[in-house]
């Protein structure tokens, strides 16, 4: 579970002029219940939790657990994060951003526009061009983004309020593929909230993001599909708290050579 004092002690972070304290931002689709679902939010004390316009359209469980997951939010003043997830051009993705805001009465938006159907790459040239017309109309837009620092520069120039930037494919699992890519755009936007999305299968992955310096992970496949979504919560809440107190205290850096710990004289 999150350290709240550690929490009050690093600031926490904010979007839009929200004030939030958790750094963890959970997914709400593939839960094995609704039940499930809600403890698993309650236990990673995420403030912010994703939810899928098209899947809810589409029918299915995730439509039955909408009433359970505003309930939650609801109860802990937890905000609610439409995705454009299953969007495949510009235009989709800005139609269902619109449908999300009227539904839910939110203009946030996490935006998510794939370019390829296997690896569920972003199409970075689709992305720039919806998050210009959602900007424009309103939106605090959250782009679901690869680590690459041009299609991310332009994103921003785009009046994108956070970027979200991949660690692997879509549940893979596989955490963090390219950690100098990710390094490296970290320090080429100094300013920028950037949140790790996508691809974090284990709570290492979540504090190796935070080592890195980013200021959130966000994750769904990693506790939904756990054997214990709950407990996993929970292991990924003290994660990214324990990655982000790292990142504070300075990590030390790598050697080639041994280095002892207590000198000693020749």
């Amino acid at each position: 579970m999150i350290n709240k004092q550690e929490s009050a002690r690093d600031g926490g972070w904010s979007v839009d002029g929200v004030a939030l304290q958790s750094r963890l931002l959970l997914g709400s689709a593939s839960y094995p219940s609704a039940q499930s679902m809600r403890d698993a939010i309650v236990a990673s004390e995420a403030e912010i939790v994703t939810v899928g316009l098209k899947r809810i359209a589409s029918g299915g469980e995730d439509q039955s657990f909408v009433p359970t997951l505003l309930d939650t939010l609801r109860e802990s003043g937890g905000r609610l994060l439409p995705n454009t997830a299953g969007c495949y051009d510009a235009r989709s993705a800005i139609e269902t951003a619109m449908m999300a805001r009227e539904i839910f009465q939110t203009n946030w938006v996490k935006l998510e526009v794939i370019g390829d159907r296997d690896s569920l790459q972003p199409d970075p040239v689709e992305l720039v061009e919806a998050a210009r017309v959602l900007v424009r109309d309103g939106f605090v837009v959250w782009p679901y983004c690869t680590d690459d620092v041009v299609s991310c520069k332009r994103l921003l120039d785009a009046g994108c309020a956070v970027l979200m930037p991949w660690g692997a494919p879509i549940g893979s699992g596989q955490g963090l593929l390219n950690p100098f890519a990710l390094q490296a755009l970290r320090k080429s936007m100094p300013q920028a909230t950037l949140i790790v999305d996508a691809g974090i299968g284990a709570p290492s992955h979540a504090a190796q993001a935070m080592e890195l310096g980013f200021d959130a992970v966000l994750l769904c496949s990693a506790v939904s599909r756990a054997r214990d979504p709950v407990e996993m919560a929970g292991a990924f809440a003290a994660a990214v708290q324990a990655g982000r107190s790292a990142w504070r205290a300075g990590v030390i850096g790598k050697s080639e050579r041994a280095i002892p710990s207590t000198p000693v004289g020749a």
